[in-house]
């Protein structure tokens, strides 16, 4: 098969199925009320935000114009260091370039053929793909199954290992049992690491935090600044020790280009606003309940919901329903969602004003009712 033809039959392999996927570029202002991104806290049209990172721009520079190593490094980027440091809780930070290069570091980094991965069976792909390209042999986990973790480790057989989570999922929204599983790596002598994208910021210092985690050396987390703080980059929080491993031997921090003094100038902002302004969150926690009361689902812990939909094509369809009456929702379908159900994912947005939210909720009820 020559490879025209095989990327026709992957083409019509996908569309039979109904897991095409296309890109949609959008203008400046589409007029649309925006339930599918990340921007959890509305942030990254904040004045302020967009105030600092044009400043930024102007004093440092379109780009860091080189890996943090050579020249790259600012004095930005340490200033956002530190105090994500302080505001998560946590002893150290180092500043990725997204947080997929902040995932891939971790284990590049800390994992490697003489060590061993427990994952949970519901982990980003950045995770997934962090421990294939690290070479780690690994277990999987059943989701949120903490005696399910602490048997898989009995197969370290004295490798260092490590189990890898998400404190918020991204795709049905729920927690992960944080206490349970320190407890399990704390007696098995394993790493926790953490990806804290979905909660650092909207649930304000993460569930590291919350757990009482923050001061452990034992736990590393991962976080993005794309979300909550509406910017770009990514960022590893644990002990001054694990940091300078990561600065020494992570390929995806070494060898990348200092995140861009824009968007780091913007997480920055974004950062101090979520740290001084708790009434933000709160937005986020009541706009939650009232969305998940409207739709019938359960009530997620952070900000992400998931509706789900009898089909891809259902999914599809009930998307681009929603989408034609102004309101633009994500459609997660395999392999996209852990579980193979596809499903609406239906984002909380702070900074929608409060009669387009409104509308928005009628336009989904609607939606899922008719599609669902």
């Amino acid at each position: 098969m020559t490879w025209p033809e095989w990327l026709a039959q992957q083409a019509a392999l996908r569309e039979h199925a109904g897991l095409r996927r296309e890109l949609r570029p959008r203008p400046a202002d589409d007029g649309f009320v925006d339930l599918a991104g990340n921007d959890y806290l509305g942030l990254s049209q904040h004045p302020v935000v967009r105030a600092a990172a044009a400043e930024a721009a102007v004093t440092w520079g379109a780009g860091a114009g080189a890996s943090r190593l050579v020249t790259g490094a600012l004095e930005l980027h340490r200033e956002l260091e530190t105090e994500l440091a302080a505001y998560a809780w946590r002893p150290s930070a180092l500043l990725f370039s997204t947080g997929y290069a902040a995932n891939l570091g971790v284990l590049q980094a800390l994992g490697g053929r003489d060590a061993f991965v427990v994952s949970d069976a519901h982990v980003h792909a950045s995770l997934i793909d962090a421990v294939r390209v690290s070479r780690t042999p690994y277990q999987v986990a059943a989701h949120n199954d903490w005696r399910a973790v602490d048997a898989a480790l009995d197969q370290a057989d004295g490798r260092r290992a490590l189990v890898l989570v998400e404190s918020v999922y991204s795709v049905l929204g729920d927690e992960a049992p944080l206490s349970r599983l320190a407890h399990v790596c704390d007696d098995r002598g394993a790493l926790l690491v953490v990806d804290e994208a979905h909660a650092l910021g909207v649930l304000r210092a993460g569930l590291v935090h919350a757990a009482g985690l923050g001061g452990e050396g034992f736990v590393v987390s991962t976080a993005t600044l794309s979300k909550a703080f509406g910017s770009q980059g990514g960022v590893v929080l644990g002990s001054q020790a694990v940091i300078d491993q990561l600065v020494n031997t992570a390929r995806s921090f070494i060898y990348d280009t200092g995140l861009a003094p824009a968007a780091t100038a913007a997480a920055l902002a974004a950062l101090r606003i979520v740290r001084d302004e708790p009434q933000i969150t709160d937005l986020v926690e009541l706009r939650v309940a009232d969305l998940a009361a409207a739709l019938g689902v359960a009530r997620p812990d952070a900000a992400v919901l998931s509706v789900p939909m009898p089909s891809p094509q259902a999914a599809v369809t009930a998307q681009a329903a929603a989408r034609a009456h102004g309101v633009l929702v994500g459609c997660f379908r395999p392999p996209s969602v852990p579980d193979g159900i596809s499903r609406l994912r239906v984002t909380v947005n702070a900074g929608v004003p409060e009669p387009d939210w409104a509308r928005a909720v009628d336009v989904l009820v609607s939606v899922v009712k008719e599609h669902g």
